[in-house]
């Protein structure tokens, strides 16, 4: 194992994930909100911004498997991901030039900005198994993630302080403050891919026969059709994307439903922010810790553990009353958030055929994509049925307990066993 190469796709999860804190979570959406679509009811600034975040997952989910696929058949996955990359960097830095009322400007380049976020994630995560043996790929996953919990974390921090205290800064006001934390993003995403741009495509092999663009297109089309004919050959791993489908949705919900589901119910934005910062923080020693929980036991066991973690959340979230509160469920979220996420990969990474990781990966993407949209959904629709926002986040628990019921069908061993014979036999061929 290359241990330059390894650190060099570590450092890319603590170079993107700038774009989640401070883009996804934190700064945009209030920037979106108070500026972008200033002078808008405020129920279509909600549902403008709700619109874009979905507009942007469709199109990661159509895009992902068929650029997974063409990844695949041609070999150029550094390539891909070095365009995704400096695709979500570009629409990052573009923020700038939104100013009051530029709604559709900020939501387009939003969406372009989830491309690049998503659909580089593709090809990084394909890397996993190209770099990393087997015996190694649950610590090194979580450390991915957990770097990448510190880093996105710090940066927040950072852009937070340039926000509240400007003048700290040099800057005039808080807009001021915001465009620059926009730029700071483009500026660490940047500067943190260089590692594996320099150090991880060199080791990538370029494909003996160079095909046109026009050929890997129709070629990685070809491929993506027959991955759902395919699929029926992995039953553990249909088993495992049925799971996992259904916890994911679980996790992203909690995810992107918290902090409004905090203010429903009256906690201060002072505290949902330091509530934020304090997962990123808290995720990071804990996921590092799954790792080596996941190495010394089992990954099924470890992601068991995260999931049920998960259960205890979504219970306690219920009876939630005081920020008091929020700030203990903030803790327990950070300690499973990263661990399950980082296991769950490297588990999906067991699973897959070597020759076809980018394919099945760009899979796993339009799954994720695509399932994340039902539990925001609902967890909205159960609210309003009910009158009750508590009554929607006790819904969540269908998908996790649903989730750790369809991981008791897997057979990781067998599943694996899958994956290698699918492996020879196309070396063979």
């Amino acid at each position: 194992m290359n241990q330059k190469a390894v650190r060099s796709w570590i450092m890319y999860d603590w170079a993107n994930s700038a774009f989640v804190t401070t883009m996804v979570a934190a700064v945009l959406p209030i920037f979106y909100a108070d500026v972008a679509a200033a002078g808008l009811p405020d129920y279509l600034k909600t549902s403008y911004w709700g619109y874009t975040q979905t507009i942007g997952m469709v199109c990661v989910a159509l895009i992902a498997p068929i650029l997974g696929a063409i990844a695949d058949v041609s070999g150029y996955k550094m390539i891909f991901l070095r365009l995704f990359a400096y695709l979500g960097i570009a629409a990052s830095a573009a923020f700038v030039f939104v100013g009051e009322g530029d709604y559709l400007l900020a939501s387009f380049l939003f969406i372009l900005g989830t491309i690049g976020f998503s659909g580089g994630n593709t090809f990084y995560d394909s890397l996993l198994r190209d770099l990393v043996p087997e015996n190694k790929r649950d610590m090194v996953s979580s450390k991915g993630y957990s770097y990448g919990y510190l880093g996105g974390g710090l940066l927040l921090a950072v852009n937070l302080l340039m926000i509240m205290k400007p003048g700290w800064f040099g800057l005039a006001d808080t807009l001021q403050g915001t465009y620059l934390a926009f730029l700071s993003v483009a500026v660490w995403w940047f500067v943190f891919s260089i590692p594996i741009f320099r150090h991880v495509g060199p080791l990538i092999p370029r494909p003996e026969v160079k095909l046109s663009f026009a050929r890997n297109v129709s070629a990685g089309a070809s491929r993506l059709f027959s991955t759902f004919k395919r699929i029926r050959q992995y039953p553990e791993l249909l088993k495992y994307l049925l799971a996992f489908w259904l916890f994911n949705d679980g996790i992203n919900t909690v995810i992107t439903m918290a902090t409004i589901y905090g203010a429903t119910i009256g906690i201060g934005t002072d505290h949902l922010i330091a509530a934020l910062l304090i997962t990123q923080f808290v995720a990071f020693p804990f996921t590092l810790l799954f790792g080596r929980i996941a190495e010394k036991f089992s990954p099924m066991k470890s992601l068991y553990f995260s999931l049920g973690v998960y259960v205890v959340i979504i219970s306690l979230g219920y009876f939630m009353q005081t920020a008091a509160h929020f700030y203990m469920l903030a803790v327990m979220v950070g300690m499973v958030q990263g661990g399950s996420q980082a296991v769950a990969r490297s588990i999906f990474s067991r699973l897959v055929p070597k020759r076809q990781s980018a394919e099945f990966f760009g899979f796993l993407g339009v799954s994720s994509k695509l399932s994340s949209s039902f539990g925001p959904f609902v967890f909205g629709v159960v609210g309003q049925l009910f009158h009750s926002s508590r009554i929607g986040i006790l819904a969540l628990l269908v998908f996790f307990i649903g989730g750790i019921a369809m991981l008791t069908t897997v057979n990781l061993n067998k599943g694996r066993e899958q994956a290698e014979e699918a492996d020879k036999a196309m070396a063979a061929v």
